[in-house]
């Protein structure tokens, strides 16, 4: 089972135990995805987006982002189009990364933007 650091909970830290540590590394690691990260930050982007303004090609673009999507790293939206088409959009999730090593163990901690401003939500993922 996945250790928890206690001084996170008090803090308000909350655990998910199903985004997988490693599958945050990897992607915190590649290039491609980290100008997504940076990109998505200030504004949500289309996979057009996203290649046009990382200067990757296409099928680049939708690698990556399934990639960050499936490691909790960006939110999907669908963006309505007045045209009725519409088109999945990505934004970054979170605002900080903390990455702990301790007693063989990974722990990852993401804070997560929140409405209010000092109501910061977050959540921990270890990896035992």
């Amino acid at each position: 089972m996945p250790a928890t650091n206690p001084e996170s909970r008090k803090r308000g830290w909350q655990s998910d135990e199903s985004t997988d540590p490693q599958a945050i590394l990897a992607a915190l690691d590649d290039d491609a995805c980290r100008a997504i990260l940076e990109a998505t930050t200030e504004e949500s982007l289309t996979a057009t987006e996203v290649s046009e303004e990382c200067d990757i090609p296409m099928s680049t673009a939708y690698r990556k982002v399934e990639m960050l999507t499936e490691a909790d790293l960006v939110d999907e939206q669908v963006r309505i189009n007045t045209s009725g088409k519409h088109a999945t959009e990505y934004s970054t999730s979170f605002d900080d990364v903390l990455v702990s090593i301790a007693d063989g163990s990974v722990e990852i901690e993401l804070t997560k933007p929140d409405a209010e401003p000092d109501a910061g939500s977050s959540y921990a993922v270890a990896d035992d």
